[in-house]
């Protein structure tokens, strides 16, 4: 059985239907769903806020590259399209974190980096997954911390530049011939 943190964001088109269509997608597997956040893009390359969120998935019959696999069906379902990297984008589903047997799984594999190599360094991340998983911790090197201790370390500029909003992404998981 593998459990995942999964870190979603859209900030093209209709930006809270494609998150609510990756909590659909995964349906029971769905085990906490955050709070959804306003972010001001990462990574230079001008365009539009994007909304993000974390799930916490579990699945028996799941491989942490499964929910890759799963999560990149989804961004096609989206039309995501890979053009620029840190581009806008209709559909990002990310496996940060993946644990198996109650062990985070570590990997080099340059297809799925485990746990993700720039987690630690992103609010948008960081925020939602401390308030759906508050005792979370990431290892970065050689390095363990809390998820709420890697947030507070960020320049107080990353972590201001993350909002919570309204919207909610609750409330939408069936699982009901969606899965991806």
């Amino acid at each position: 059985m593998t459990r995942a943190v999964l870190s979603i964001g859209s900030n093209l088109g209709d930006r809270l239907g494609y998150l609510r269509g990756v909590v659909d997608g995964f349906g029971e597997r769905v085990t906490a769903v955050s709070s959804v956040y306003s972010t001001a893009p990462w990574g230079g390359v001008e365009q539009e806020d994007y909304l993000n969120a974390v799930l916490l998935v579990e699945d028996p019959s799941f491989e942490c590259g499964d929910w890759l696999a799963a999560g990149h069906r989804l961004e096609a379902r989206a039309e995501r399209v890979r053009e620029t990297r840190w581009g806008a984008r209709t559909l990002d589903v990310d496996v940060v974190w993946c644990g198996a047997g109650g062990e985070a799984v570590h990997s080099d594999d340059p297809v799925l980096t485990l746990p993700h190599p720039r987690a630690h360094e992103r609010a948008f991340v960081l925020m939602p997954w401390a308030e759906v998983e508050p005792a979370a911790e990431l290892r970065v090197g050689d390095i363990t911390r809390g998820v709420v201790d890697w947030l507070a370390a960020l320049p107080a500029t990353e972590r201001d530049g993350v909002r919570r909003t309204e919207l909610s992404l609750r409330g939408q998981a069936d699982g009901v011939g969606n899965r991806p």
